[in-house]
């Protein structure tokens, strides 16, 4: 924060009989104004990325070691943090650099819930309607009446009503479990959104998603068929990139990318189940959670030692993006698995933000 003094000044006109006079007389006491500092976007086509010492934000810089010892015995390849935009802390391990691919597995899928978003503000698709207006009946193997029941926010909620226990998404794989929006189930099936927006926009999925997201916010990297699932790759600066665009609630700079009322939806409760699910987003701080191929409901925060007005994205062994819009704060980490193999949450994210919260506790 900056402060700027600001001297109120009234204009008092006197006129006299010869000529006029101008005179400034002070008529109160100097006002204090505490102005926000912008928030950065580091230039697209540059490798240009301003920075913010720990110092400067009054952090605890003997708190960022442990942090670091930490990172590395979990397996790490990359970290970062911004706050409001610029570098506070970014660091590679293990042999990997600035400039190095990594795959962002399933926090990627924040990548296909944005461009449907942005397809649908730009009116190609509406998400309320049936998967099957995009992509023809027999998508799946159940009846036409059930099928036509799955909407694009279905997929988008992780409630469909498919059978979880595949991640296939061939006709034969997607099998009726029950009637969408009645189930909450982590199904590699929100991939079809993919051939939605290509569909519906009438171009390649890559096309559309480079032209409409990647591009404008200065993101490198690509997607990758890897089985049955579509992979992004890229470097950890890039996945910082969006994360910054997130955090700026789908504004770059004076460009609004994703409209705000798609971006609210995307980043709050997005069905009656699981309370901390949005649209692909992981959501902290409600009162329960639902975890990948499990039906039991937990209570409390996903990450207890998290801000609760964080929202993340998660990813297969440990691939992770948070935003803390209270705190002006973007958390990326890459990498290996930190324990063993999971899906998308483990406990190193609870033990990893005791380590972040000690900067500035």
């Amino acid at each position: 924060m900056k402060p700027i003094l600001l001297s109120l000044l009234s204009i008092i006109f006197f006129t006299s009989c010869s000529k006029d006079e101008v005179m400034l007389t002070p008529t109160t006491a100097p006002v204090l104004i505490s102005v926000e500092e912008p928030m950065y976007y580091p230039t697209i086509g540059s490798s240009t990325w301003e920075t913010k010492s720990i110092q400067t934000l009054g952090w605890n810089l003997s708190a960022v070691q442990p942090l670091l010892n930490y990172l590395v015995l979990k397996n790490s390849k990359s970290f970062i943090i911004l706050i409001n935009g610029k570098i506070v802390i970014e660091n590679y391990f293990n042999g990997h650099d600035a400039n190095a691919l990594w795959y962002w597995a399933s926090t990627g899928k924040t990548l296909t819930s944005t461009t449907t978003g942005i397809a649908q503000q730009e009116g190609l698709l509406n998400i309320n309607n049936s998967v099957s207006q995009y992509l023809g009946t027999g998508w799946t193997s159940e009846n036409l009446t059930k099928e036509n029941l799955i909407t694009c926010k279905n997929l988008l909620t992780m409630t469909s009503g498919l059978d979880d226990t595949t991640d296939a998404v061939d006709p034969a794989s997607l099998i009726y479990s029950t009637d969408a929006g009645t189930k909450w189930a982590y199904h590699n099936v929100y991939v079809k959104l993919q051939e939605v927006v290509a569909n519906a926009s009438r171009q390649t999925w890559s096309n559309y998603f480079n032209t409409k997201l990647r591009d404008k916010i200065g993101m490198e990297g690509n997607w990758i068929q890897s089985g049955n699932n579509s992979v992004y790759r890229s470097t950890t600066r890039s996945m910082a990139r969006f994360g910054l665009l997130m955090l700026n609630k789908g504004k770059w700079n004076s460009e609004q990318i994703l409209n705000e009322n798609y971006f609210n939806e995307a980043t709050n409760t997005s069905q009656a189940i699981n309370q901390s699910y949005g649209y692909l987003w992981w959501l902290n701080g409600k009162s329960s959670y639902h975890l990948p191929q499990s039906q039991f409901q937990y209570p409390g925060s996903i990450i207890p030692n998290g801000a609760n007005d964080m929202f993340m994205a998660l990813g297969k062994n440990d691939q992770k993006i948070y935003i803390i819009p209270s705190k002006k704060m973007v958390v990326i980490r890459m990498g290996d698995a930190a324990d063993g193999a999971n899906l998308a949450l483990s406990d190193f994210d609870n033990i990893l933000w005791q380590k972040i919260n000690a900067l500035y506790q």
